[in-house]
């Protein structure tokens, strides 16, 4: 199934705390793997339960699916991604 991709808001606030080589790397990633295989990624559990999570080197991008929609949700390095 392909899906197609939405940010909220928030996550342009994410990408510019980012260096804009990183930030390139991460959205490419993001169009070329989560259309095709976005159910295939880990669930988090805990607070976050419900959400999936995206790998990136040392970020991480958390989203959600919804129908035929993956949102992304929040974009940040792995060790403030699950924080808020």
């Amino acid at each position: 199934m392909s899906f197609k991709i939405a940010f909220k808001k928030s996550v342009a606030r994410d990408l510019k705390r980012i260096d804009k080589i990183q930030s390139e790397k991460i959205l490419s990633k993001i169009d070329e793997e989560l259309p095709g295989k976005a159910e295939f990624f880990p669930i988090l559990s805990g607070k976050f339960s419900g959400l999936r999570k995206f790998r990136v080197g040392d970020y991480r991008v958390i989203y959600s699916i919804i129908g035929d929609t993956v949102l992304i949700l929040r974009i940040s390095h792995r060790r403030e991604a699950y924080r808020k």
